[in-house]
């Protein structure tokens, strides 16, 4: 375990907008005591997210299904590659009875790769939605799927539980690709999106994100924001990549602030119908700030 000291000399190299105070609230820790009561696995601490303190002291988190250990080793998660255990199937219904005893109003789901299984998992995914369901039928349900080695009949499974959104990420840009990520490739990833959409028989909305200062150029990544519209993704988060220990990828750069604003701005003229782009954007952070349930976001037609 990381020392406070290490911490601290790690905080201290950040640029400032990077630092983040450690909250006080007492529902942190209702948080962990209801995650470890029934015993679930968040990607918020197995992905070392810096974010966690805030989401977990707001009652918020990501569940993570299917384990806490992956079959995939990328160079810049943190998650544990090891072999992986057999599915739980008494979790998807752990995770209905976390998100209704927090009274979420937008769920994120997301889970380990599992390359051992057929289906990848995805029968798994469709479950926690139908369980989560049966208990509200207003929560906005979004999932953040690994790519399934682009099975069609794992994207039905998971489609025919209808979630709101489905996000793949495809974590950086083309080059980079084969570096950052294992046994994931660019093209996959972009077809999982499209797939999505063309095989859906109800209005998705489908998201992706990608993750700066890993070496990537301005053109490269406005290069994967065209690849990603022509793939119909309505979503995109950018944020910055921190290197969650001394074994994983360093970071190249700490992109300003002013720079993801203008990144952001990029992605909207695009036509994405929602973009989240600053230092600390994650995933599924603040994910609630795009309501799926208004059909007034109609999704432009690419440019």
């Amino acid at each position: 375990m990381e020392s406070i000291a290490t911490k601290t000399k790690e905080r201290q190299r950040l640029p400032i907008w990077l630092r983040r105070a450690l909250p006080t609230t007492n529902t942190f820790a209702q948080t962990r005591g209801l995650l470890d009561e029934l015993n679930l696995h968040t990607v918020c601490e197995s992905a070392k997210c810096p974010n966690h303190w805030e989401c977990w002291s707001k009652g918020t988190a990501s569940f993570m299904i299917a384990g806490d250990r992956c079959t995939r080793a990328c160079g810049f998660c943190a998650i544990s590659t090891q072999k992986p255990k057999a599915l739980d199937p008494q979790e998807p219904e752990r995770v209905a009875e976390a998100a209704t005893r927090m009274k979420l109003k937008h769920v994120v789901i997301t889970a380990v790769a599992r390359d051992d299984l057929p289906d990848g998992g995805a029968i798994h995914f469709r479950d926690t939605i139908e369980a989560i369901r049966l208990r509200s039928s207003e929560m906005i349900i979004e999932v953040l799927t690994p790519d399934f080695l682009l099975k069609e009949n794992a994207v039905d499974s998971v489609l025919s539980a209808k979630p709101h959104i489905f996000n793949h990420n495809m974590e950086t840009v083309r080059r980079l690709t084969p570096e950052v990520r294992s046994r994931a490739t660019y093209d996959r990833s972009l077809a999982v999106l499209n797939m999505v959409k063309q095989r859906a028989d109800y209005q998705v909305f489908t998201k992706s994100g990608l993750m700066l200062g890993l070496g990537e150029t301005e053109a490269e990544l406005e290069q994967t924001m065209h690849d990603l519209r022509e793939a119909n993704c309505d979503i995109l988060t950018l944020g910055q990549y921190l290197q969650p220990t001394v074994k994983h990828l360093s970071v190249k750069e700490y992109v300003h602030p002013d720079t993801f604003d203008r990144y952001g701005k990029m992605a909207e003229s695009l036509g994405f119908i929602h973009v989240a782009s600053g230092p600390m954007v994650r995933s599924s952070y603040h994910a609630d700030a795009f309501n799926a349930k208004d059909e007034s976001a109609a999704k432009p037609s690419l440019p």
